[in-house]
């Protein structure tokens, strides 16, 4: 049987720890650039409405790592700010589901047009060869966003990545 990272032209580990050392560093520079008039788990519980559709808040505290009375509180101010509503539960008129606004829809594609626009600032400055590689690599860098989504809320399955 063949696992997910065997291939006939199996990468050497170091340049997949290569590759793994240089997007981390990436993100996590892109991350403190960009502009943030929230906190990223904020903003992560935004995109989390965004690609998944109404949670519980029980729900968002377990994807995003916090406990739960750390998500009520949270909710509640994105709540005040006019980003996310509570509904009602067709299924369990007892529950609260947390849903993303058009607000709170908006501020997300703001972030990501930045977002996206500072690194496209920085592929400009690659030489063609480069830039054609990062390209190329497209696909396998989508299907990462999948596999993310998916390690972090199994419940949701592939999803589309959260690139809305």
């Amino acid at each position: 049987m063949e696992s997910s990272r065997e291939t006939k032209h199996q990468p050497d580990p170091g340049d997949l720890a290569a590759a793994g050392e240089a997007l981390y560093g990436l993100v996590t520079a892109a991350i403190r650039r960009g502009p943030r008039e929230m906190s990223l788990t904020s903003l992560s519980t935004l995109a989390t409405l965004d690609r998944t559709g109404p949670r519980r808040i029980t729900d968002l505290a377990v994807i995003q790592g916090v406990a739960q009375p750390s998500m009520t509180v949270l909710v509640t101010t994105l709540e005040r700010s006019g980003l996310v509503e509570r509904k009602g539960d067709p299924a369990d008129r007892r529950v609260a589901l947390v849903a993303l606004t058009t607000a709170g829809a908006e501020l997300l594609r703001t972030q990501r047009r930045a977002g996206a626009e500072a690194l496209i600032q920085l592929i400009d400055k690659l030489p063609a060869d480069e830039a054609a590689a990062l390209a190329a690599a497209i696909p396998a860098l989508r299907h990462l966003r999948e596999l993310d989504s998916e390690r972090r809320d199994p419940a949701t399955g592939a999803a589309d990545g959260g690139s809305r």
